[in-house]
């Protein structure tokens, strides 16, 4: 029997959502079949906790950062620098890094709409090869391509926050918040640093244009790659780590180099399992399973799933209950059947943000929470099922999302 507390945290990105009239006014995750979810939430503390900031765009990036324990209003700089971390791109101190996605523009007659922000979900070799190649292209010693995964990229902008430049200041749009628009009204980038970003994403257009991945794609009746779409700019930020602030050492699980890049520089390893994209083919129960190996060897693991998500922004009601209910069956199952090897444990279960249907992007309402102790026979806030309605009649509510992990290490809400 392992000694010592055991702590995990499973992120199910995007899970929460609006009430969907075909579902006679329920969620997904209210319709889903999670039997795992809704033993915790029977045996645990149910609420809802807040972890986009007022004023933040509600992206991952500010979502999960608030729910490792940072406050975004001290430690958010941008989510370029925070993949850059997980890429081992080391960043000097006015560098600025950059989201960098490989997107699929579709023009309707004299306008250019964002058919898909993720390029069909492009394969990694594919991907890979666009990336290296463009930075060959129109890569410079002042600024450069780093490959990611499948359509998240980073691009790297030497000196682009020196004294005199407002490229840390534009607004640059996420392209999963304009899915089916027009995208000149988030292009109105009149500064030279604007015109200088407006510059690249042409560049690349060109050089994407004829490209044979492109053209071998486009053959088998795939979207295309066809632009860059340059976002999220920052630099580094300085971090804390958790072992310096709870006494906690752990991995981070998660196939989307911005939640590793938070790990890392929280100060946990990333653990590596064979088989996860970030997609709604990803490796759900290895994601379990070694989370369980992890408890063996560190206080803490931090998992986190990105199929509801994608599934979300897709649009995809049937697709989104399914990987609600993989995520509950494969992730949380397995966490629950592995824990009762350890003598004192602790989980958590919750959305980093809603990426509802109706919409299909992020919003910054309040996500539903659990939390399961087997060291206490105390039940606080028990709700029959894990979903928004139970967790809304709760009555607890974290407005500020980073002090949640706070109580889920030193006590239970």
């Amino acid at each position: 029997m392992a000694k010592g507390t055991k702590y995990v945290v499973i992120v199910g990105d995007g899970m929460a959502d609006y009430p969907v009239e075909s579902l006679h006014g329920k969620t997904p995750l209210m319709v889903a079949k999670t039997p795992n979810m809704d033993w915790l939430a029977q045996h645990g503390s149910v609420g809802l906790v807040r972890t986009v900031p007022d004023g933040f765009n509600p992206g991952s990036e500010i979502a999960n950062l608030s729910i490792f324990g940072y406050d975004p209003l001290k430690y958010y700089t941008g989510r370029g620098p925070l993949e850059a971390a997980s890429l081992g791109v080391e960043l000097q101190k006015d560098d600025l890094a950059f989201r960098c996605n490989l997107v699929t523009l579709q023009p309707q007659g004299s306008k250019v709409v964002m058919e898909d922000f993720a390029a069909g979900h492009i394969s990694d070799v594919e991907a890979n090869e666009i990336i290296v190649g463009l930075d060959q292209a129109i890569g410079s010693t002042g600024m450069r391509f780093y490959s990611g995964v499948s359509y998240r990229h980073l691009m790297v902008m030497k000196n682009g926050a020196s004294a005199g430049s407002d490229m840390e200041k534009l607004e640059l749009t996420p392209p999963h918040d304009i899915i089916g628009q027009e995208i000149t009204p988030y292009l109105r980038l009149n500064s030279g640093s604007g015109k200088q970003i407006l510059a690249l994403m042409t560049e690349s257009q060109k050089f994407l244009k004829d490209h044979p991945i492109n053209l071998a794609r486009k053959a088998r009746g795939l979207r295309p790659a066809n632009s860059v779409w340059l976002w999220g700019q920052g630099r580094s930020p300085q971090m804390v780590t958790l072992k310096k602030r709870f006494g906690i050492d752990g991995y981070v699980i998660s196939a989307v180099h911005l939640i590793k890049g938070i790990g890392l520089l929280a100060g946990l390893e990333i653990l590596q399992v064979p088989g996860i994209t970030g997609y709604l083919d990803t490796n759900y129960k290895g994601k379990g399973e070694y989370g369980l190996q992890g408890l063996e060897k560190k206080d803490f693991v931090y998992i986190h799933v990105e199929a509801p998500d994608e599934a979300g922004h897709m649009g995809d009601l049937r697709l989104k209950i399914e990987a609600i209910e993989a995520f509950d069956d494969k992730v949380v199952g397995t966490i629950l059947k592995g824990i009762k090897n350890f003598e004192k444990v602790k989980v958590m279960v919750l959305p980093d943000h809603p990426t509802p249907l109706s919409v299909r992007t992020h919003t910054a309402d309040p996500v539903p929470f659990v939390i399961y102790s087997n060291e206490k026979s105390e039940i606080n806030n028990p709700a029959a099922t894990f979903d928004e309605a139970f967790a809304q009649k709760s009555g607890l509510l974290f407005e500020k999302g980073h002090e949640l992990i706070e109580r889920f290490f030193i006590r239970s809400p």
